[in-house]
């Protein structure tokens, strides 16, 4: 036991040191691997999902509804909350340690010689995984951008596009039409591509380079909608009609996002795959999400979401709408690229105090430069060296009626639930 922790360790400082060649946007260096590989991704019956929000949601209803319909799954997202293995999944299981560090030596001979970065070695390692594990079908949730992530090194059977907003600005633009002509880099000649609702300037582009490709492009809102049904949502298009469909993720923008899921249903049924309208109902139903809307153990005290950009916060506040509490205390840290106004505007009216804290990962904000911008904008706020600190205090502060926020990065909110976990820990 002891020497595969320590094989797991040794694979993933191998893996993290990677990290050294930075963000390495282009598809020279993953096809050289994957040719070195056999091509493992080709005759793989692939989905790739590309877009700025959503992806997460919508790649794991996929999976569930695929698994229940008796197929094997392999599932490959990021980043992960608090194990790297949470990255490669197959049937909702996440590759075991000793499985990585194999892998990682097997990759890493054919890797010789190329400055491979982390993200192109760690999607290499899942598509050689999953060839080997014979799995039925992939899902590749692309990295960033579309265009040149190392995701779109394959062929897919099915593209989705889910909602677009401003993120990552110094590599993919500064303006909605750039940043999907990124995302549209995944349309392939003759591929069909399922486009998720889109603001007017992302989705002319998105549009355009599926006619210029000649892919089969199916709109959210013309060819498939998504529509509020009692307890549930409705869905109808693509082959598909279902009514009253129960979820428990939650926000009304999710039956948006688990509608593009729906959509690539109708078109792998198409394709020739055998799903029925039972494991479709019941896939929705069972997808889980964790760090994204997430109320910590189901309660209604602590809420935990990586918005991280314009559009998650916005999303993030219309939720917050929809409740029935007197006050928000927010646990905020985020990454210094991130544009901390985006995410202060839509949500810091909301908010009865900011608890401004480092989030732990590599050029954070510091939570003094968080504190100045809250109060600059008319927001109460304290700041907090550490997560935990931020977090004990919040709950401390709460009042009846009000409920305590987590959000700005996902790494904050794997701070957060590692938190949350001990202190359960220690009270049991």
């Amino acid at each position: 036991m002891r020497k595969l922790q320590d094989d797991y360790r040794r694979s993933l400082d191998y893996l993290y040191g990677l990290q050294r060649f930075g963000i390495k946007l282009g598809l020279d260096n993953i096809r050289t691997l994957l040719s070195r590989l056999g091509r493992p991704d080709r005759d793989m019956r692939i989905v790739h999902v590309a877009g700025t929000n959503g992806k997460g949601s919508v790649c794991a209803t996929l999976a569930e509804i695929l698994t229940g319909a008796g197929f094997r799954v392999g599932l490959y997202t990021s980043p992960h909350l608090h194990s790297f293995t949470e990255r490669i999944r197959i049937d909702g299981r996440p590759i075991a340690e000793q499985e990585v560090a194999r892998l990682t030596d097997d990759v890493r001979r054919f890797a010789e010689g190329i400055p491979v970065t982390f993200f192109e070695f760690t999607t290499a390692l899942a598509l050689h995984h999953f060839k080997q594990q014979q799995v039925d079908f992939t899902l590749l949730e692309v990295g960033m951008g579309g265009r040149l992530d190392a995701t779109n090194a394959v062929r897919p059977g099915v593209s989705i596009i889910t909602p677009i907003c401003h993120d990552h600005a110094e590599y993919l633009g500064a303006d909605l039409a750039a940043i999907a002509g990124e995302k549209a880099g995944i349309i392939k000649n003759g591929v069909p591509v399922i486009i998720g609702p889109q603001e007017p300037a992302a989705r002319k582009v998105l549009e355009a380079r599926a006619r210029q490709v000649g892919a089969p492009c199916f709109r959210y809102g013309h060819d498939f909608s998504a529509s509020e049904s009692g307890a549930g949502f409705s869905y109808r298009g693509v082959g598909l009609e279902l009514t009253e469909l129960k979820t428990a993720l939650p926000g009304a923008h999710q039956h948006g996002n688990l509608s593009l899921a729906l959509a690539a249903v109708g078109l792998l049924r198409r394709q020739g795959a055998e799903i029925a309208d039972g494991a479709v109902i019941e896939g929705v139903s069972r997808t889980r999400w964790p760090g994204r809307l997430e109320w910590w153990r189901g309660g209604r005290e602590v809420l935990l979401d990586g918005a991280h950009n314009a559009g998650g916060a916005s999303v993030l506040a219309e939720y917050l709408d929809t409740l029935q509490i007197d006050g928000v205390r927010w646990v905020l840290g985020m990454k210094r690229d991130k544009v901390a106004g985006d995410i202060l505007k839509p949500l810091l009216a909301r908010a009865t105090k900011v608890y401004c804290t480092l989030a732990p990962v590599e050029q954070a904000t510091a939570p003094d430069e968080l504190v100045r911008l809250v109060r600059g904008r008319g927001g109460r706020a304290e700041a907090f060296e550490q997560p935990q600190e931020a977090l004990s205090k919040a709950l401390a502060d709460r009042a009846g009626g009000e409920i305590v926020l987590v959000a700005g990065s996902l790494f904050l909110v794997a701070a957060a639930r590692e938190f949350l976990m001990n202190q359960e820990m220690k009270r049991s």
